[in-house]
């Protein structure tokens, strides 16, 4: 794959566009799950290549809505799956990205995130009551998005994240929980939306983060971990929301995933010369969006949505 040179936009575009067409490849049937989440990942990547208009609005949303429980007010990962929070952000986003959030009950999905708020400000992921910082943030991202984050108690959700809070700055799956930068972006993003930055250490963590750059340039989840292009966004997202992404190498870093990609029939993979995947092509492209790559639209590192479509939102008069 040579030395990663420039981003091969065009050929991820149609890769993404393949993708999310062929319902029966080895891909689609692996992700058949979480259908939604492709949806979200393979179309914000498009949005911020500046692409979305090559995919059917009209038949995404019928898609998307098509997931939708109107008894619960929550969505599955695919028509017929059982409603759970991850799937609801995930279609929440994607609405937002097509400026169509008019095409739900939004109450109605507010209300089925609310009623996953536990009596000790966490929050689990469906009925089955499985409890991660994870659903802490997807809950505040989504109803944030939805204008409706004061139905939650959200101080308790607030005081639930601190206390997942480890002596190294970093943040676990729940108090106790090891350290590991997915579970940090989800507690510092969490925080930033609800305005609660200050409970973070900025120069530890961000001591933390750094220190998962490795020689080959790409970010790892934890040490003595390989590097994984995913990393990019989480690691890279939370140092920008704590105000500390210049203490890493972005030049490394981006060479590392620019190195990461199928230059022939374009997408993404993990690392160098392994299979590409719709996750990884999304986790790359929004990792070169946070170090401003040319070409790539500007991101927000706390709802993950391009900035336009962020702004879009919250400089709309609340309905």
């Amino acid at each position: 794959m040579g030395d990663g040179g420039e981003l091969a936009a065009e050929k991820h575009v149609r890769y993404i566009v393949t993708v999310e067409k062929k319902k029966d490849s080895f891909e689609s049937l692996v992700m058949e799950h979480i259908r939604l989440n492709g949806a979200y990942w393979g179309l914000t990547t498009l949005d911020l290549l500046q692409k979305l208009h090559a995919v059917e609005a009209d038949e995404v949303i019928q898609w998307i809505m098509s997931c939708y429980h109107p008894e619960s007010g929550g969505f599955g990962g695919n028509v017929g799956h059982d409603a759970h929070v991850l799937y609801t952000l995930s279609a929440v986003q994607v609405l937002c990205l097509f400026d169509r959030l008019d095409a739900l009950d939004v109450d109605k999905v507010a209300d089925y995130i609310v009623g996953l708020q536990n009596e000790d400000g966490s929050f689990s992921g469906d009925i089955w009551g499985e409890v991660d910082t994870r659903f802490s943030y997807i809950a505040i991202c989504a109803l944030s998005l939805l204008h409706r984050l004061h139905k939650i108690n959200v101080q308790k959700a607030v005081d639930y994240i601190v206390s997942c809070k480890n002596l190294d700055g970093g943040f676990g799956a729940m108090p106790g929980g090891e350290s590991h930068a997915g579970q940090i972006f989800c507690c510092v993003g969490a925080l930033a939306i609800t305005g609660s930055l200050h409970h973070v250490d900025r120069d530890l963590l961000g001591w933390w983060l750094c220190e998962r750059q490795c020689k080959e340039g790409g970010l790892n989840g934890r040490p003595e971990k390989l590097a994984d292009v995913c990393y990019s966004w989480w690691v890279l997202s939370s140092l920008i929301m704590i105000d500390r992404v210049h203490w890493i190498d972005k030049d490394k870093l981006a060479k590392f995933i620019l190195n990461c990609q199928d230059k022939e029939n374009g997408g993404i993979s993990d690392r160098p010369d392994n299979a590409v995947d719709i996750y990884h092509t999304y986790f790359g492209v929004a990792g070169l969006s946070l170090m401003e790559y040319p070409g790539v639209k500007p991101m927000d590192p706390a709802y993950a949505l391009p900035l336009d479509v962020v702004n879009r939102i919250f400089l709309r008069k609340e309905h």
